[in-house]
């Protein structure tokens, strides 16, 4: 398991010989090789020997949360924290758990403004501010926070798959529920469970008792009992109504659920209008003699009854393929494709939103060409080539079903434009038929390459699909000061700290000590604390009276503490003054 070496002599070492440091590292490579538990008592083995390292707090977090216990990962980062409140991975593994703990979501956020605000030069904090805006549907917001963070590392992989799912403006799956709200979202998801079942209930009762009383009313000559039979319908949607409104139980929160999720939000007033379209149909049929004036009337309310549902299927399959920037954030992904398996899922699933926006344009064309000027259609052969050219530089593999409908789309476009371009000629017709044939067996693709996905429980071609990278964050070792830094720290006759303010650079004497956990602690003038309360980051010079060529360097945030400045470092410079020999 990796608890025994040798040291530099080649002697034996034992477990306990291991150092914090030491055991923080085996824990962080067992993090790595996917142990969590085993990394946990590695972690917990650098605590003990050293409570003061923040280091090692962060990996116990973390290892919690790989381990799915959010509420035990929290009071350890809350730990590293305190020990290190100038360490931006501290603060970025705090926001990380936060995240997930129900009615703390603006600390969450506020924790990883300051990790930008110590570590603007990182991408970590950023990509965490991008994540908590993406995750409440703030598509504006997060695309700014991750090309902040390519900026600062444009091999970032987390930042380039969420981006893209920022320019496909993707809803998260518990898109109804609000992250900042005090409430756990299986409460909120238990009320959107209840919703979700009253509607398809009651659209799908009224869907089939319709048709039924139809039958009995006119082929069968029994309209009074076919409408009696129908309003008992209603009343038995009353109970049905009754216990799921019992499960809801939020109803305070139910209409920002429905503003959240405007799909949701349709669904509920599909079933209301199909009750009502539904009630009015009977009252109708109940007229002796209905004016034929009244015939399309009770064929349209009957239409909303049945054929709603599907209606709202096809314009939300539409809507969705139109959000968003698909051939941008097939772009934007692409270095990522090759080793982040969210990066190849979610490019197979853009490609198919492509898919379906160059199918719909395709559709409409075809259509309003027969309709006006059949010549029209030879503008056709030019709609699928965004398509092709983003299929092409996807480099896209694994998916036949993609593949073939990409070229059955190629295939209807070309079809379409001859059957345009021959009009009336023997070969039309045929190209017509053709076109529309390939456009037909496109969708056919399409619905059974998402029953295949949902019988299975694998992705499908739809967004619901698409995947959120979500890496874990705060693992970094911390600065560790040697002995020899700490000695010119305590030996140190004058210490000189560097900070900046409005007017430029700054700096001024100061004392310091140097804590067990590698923390420095400085005495400075009133001045330097009001410039470090709006920018904390700092360096401390000293120079070691025992060696007086020798000189260090720590860069690193400061926070006030009771009287006291806290030191957290972030980087470590040490080097020797040039000798006599050297100056000229």
């Amino acid at each position: 398991m990796g608890l025994v070496g040798t040291d530099e002599s080649g002697r034996k070492r034992t477990p306990s010989d291991r150092s914090s440091r030491e055991w923080c590292e085996e824990a962080l490579t067992r993090l790595d090789a996917g142990r969590p538990e085993s990394a946990l008592d590695a972690a917990r083995h650098a605590a003990d020997l050293d409570p003061g390292s923040e280091w090692a707090h962060r990996l116990i977090s973390l290892a919690h949360e790989r381990l799915g216990r959010d509420a035990e990962a929290l009071p350890a980062a809350e730990r590293a924290v305190e020990l290190a409140p100038g360490s931006w991975q501290a603060r970025v593994r705090l926001a990380a758990v936060l995240r997930r703990t129900p009615g703390r979501w603006a600390e969450a956020v506020e924790q990883a403004g300051l990790a930008r605000k110590f570590a603007p030069e990182q991408p970590g904090p950023e990509v965490m501010l991008g994540d908590l805006a993406l995750l409440r549907g703030e598509h504006a917001r997060a695309e700014r926070s991750y090309l902040a963070a390519l900026a600062a590392d444009p091999d970032d992989r987390q930042a380039r798959v969420n981006l893209g799912l920022a320019l496909l403006r993707w809803e998260p799956p518990r898109r109804h529920h609000d992250p900042a709200w005090p409430i756990d979202p299986r409460e909120s998801g238990r009320a959107r469970r209840a919703l979700e079942i009253w509607a398809r209930q009651v659209r799908l009762l009224l869907a089939v008792a319709t048709p039924a009383i139809a039958a009995c009313a006119l082929p069968l000559g029994r309209g009074s009992e076919a409408r009696l039979a129908g309003w008992a319908v209603l009343l038995l949607l009353v109970p049905l109504t009754l216990r799921q409104a019992r499960r809801v139980g939020l109803w305070t929160y139910v209409g920002a659920m429905l503003r959240r999720d405007p799909w949701l939000g349709v669904s509920v007033v599909s079933a209301v209008l199909s009750v009502i379209a539904f009630a009015a149909w009977l009252v109708l049929g109940a007229v002796r003699v209905p004016p034929s004036l009244l015939d399309p009337v009770g064929a349209g309310l009957a239409g909303i009854v049945v054929l709603g549902w599907p209606a709202m299927a096809g314009v939300r399959a539409l809507a969705e393929s139109w959000r968003g920037r698909p051939l941008r954030a097939l772009a934007v992904t692409a270095p990522a494709r090759e080793s982040e398996r969210a990066a190849r899922r979610n490019a197979g699933v853009t490609l198919w939103i492509v898919l379906g926006r160059t199918w719909s344009v395709l559709v409409t064309l075809a259509a309003g060409a027969l309709a006006v000027e059949p010549r029209a259609a030879v503008a056709a052969v030019a709609v699928p080539y965004p398509m092709v050219r983003g299929y092409l530089r996807a480099r896209h593999r694994g998916d036949p079903w993609l593949a073939g409908a990409t070229w059955l789309v190629v295939a209807a476009a070309v079809a379409c434009a001859a059957g345009g371009l021959l009009g009336a000629a023997p070969g039309g017709a045929w190209a017509w038929r053709a076109g529309l044939g390939a456009l037909g067996a496109v969708a056919l693709v399409f619905a059974v390459r998402g029953l295949r996905a949902w019988w299975r429980g694998g992705p499908g071609p739809s967004r619901s699909s698409l995947f959120m990278c979500d890496l874990p964050v705060g693992a970094g070792p911390s600065v560790a000061l040697e002995p020899e830094v700490r000695q010119t720290f305590s030996y140190a006759r004058s210490i000189v700290l560097s900070y900046g303010d409005a007017l430029g650079p700054r700096v001024a004497g100061a004392v310091a000590s140097v804590t067990s956990s590698g923390e420095l602690r400085l005495i400075a003038e009133t001045a330097a604390w009001e410039a470090i309360e709006a920018d904390p980051r700092v360096a401390v010079f000293a120079t070691d009276p025992l060696q007086r060529r020798f000189w260090v360097e720590v860069r690193g945030i400061a926070r006030a503490d009771s009287d006291v400045l806290r030191v957290t470092p972030k980087e470590v410079l040490v080097g020797e003054f040039p000798g006599r020999h050297q100056r000229r």
